[in-house]
C-alpha cells in the first residue's frame, strides 16, 4: 500500500466550515487518479475481500471507479446504488444521511438471497453504508463483505452501530492540517 499511503501524506488539504478535509483521487476524483495507484487499491481489495459473492454493490459516485475494477478483474457484475429514481421493477430506496448532505438513493438489481460485496471509496460518518446495508438487508440479500478503501477515524461511525463491519485498507486522521496514517493496514 505503498502507493496509497504516499498519495495521502501528499493530500491537499482544504478548509470547509472549520472541518479540514483532505482532498484525494480516490475520494474526490482530484488531483487525477493514477493508473498504478488504483491497480494497487483494486490488488488490495481482492485480497481482503469476501469475493464469493453474486454481485458488488457501490454507491455512486465515488465507489464506481473502484468497484468497476474490482468487476473487470474478478468477472463479479456491478450494481451502482444510484441518486435518481428509475421506476424500475424492485427498486428499492433508502434515505442516505452524511456528514456532509442527506438524500435518497435507489438500488435496482439486487434480489432476495443474493450474496453482494459492499464497497466504497471512503467510510467516514459510516452514513452511506449503513443506508446501503440496511436497504441490502430489507431486501434479503447476504451481505458477505463491507471494504472501503480509506476510513477516516476520530468521528462518528454509524456502521458501528450496525451488524456489519467494514474492512478498510488504510485508516487516516487530519491533525493540525495534516493527514495522519493511524493505521497502514486498515481495520484498526
Amino acid at each position: 500500500m505503498d502507493r496509497l499511503r504516499q498519495s495521502l501524506l501528499d493530500a491537499p488539504i482544504i478548509e470547509k466550515d472549520g472541518y479540514h478535509y483532505f482532498v484525494h483521487p480516490i475520494s474526490d476524483g482530484v488531483p487525477m487518479l493514477r493508473p498504478e495507484l488504483l491497480r494497487e487499491i483494486v490488488i488490495s481489495i481482492i485480497r481482503k475481500a469476501d469475493l464469493d459473492v453474486d454481485k458488488i454493490v457501490t454507491p455512486a459516485a465515488m465507489g464506481i471507479h473502484i468497484s468497476t475494477a474490482v468487476s473487470l478483474m474478478t468477472d463479479i457484475p456491478l450494481v451502482v446504488v444510484r441518486k435518481r429514481q428509475y421506476g424500475l421493477e424492485g427498486e428499492v430506496a433508502l434515505s442516505q444521511v452524511t456528514g456532509y448532505s442527506e438524500s435518497e438513493m435507489y438500488i435496482n438489481d439486487v434480489e432476495p438471497g443474493d450474496r453482494v460485496l459492499v464497497l466504497d471509496d471512503v467510510l467516514s460518518t459510516g452514513g452511506t453504508l449503513t443506508a446501503i446495508t440496511g436497504a441490502l438487508d430489507e431486501v434479503g440479500a447476504e451481505i458477505a463483505d463491507v471494504v472501503a478503501v480509506i476510513k477516516k477515524v476520530g468521528g462518528e461511525n454509524k456502521l458501528e452501530e450496525t451488524e456489519h463491519d467494514a474492512k478498510t485498507l488504510i485508516n487516516v486522521d487530519v491533525v493540525d492540517g495534516e493527514v495522519v496514517i493511524v493505521d497502514e493496514n486498515g481495520d484498526g
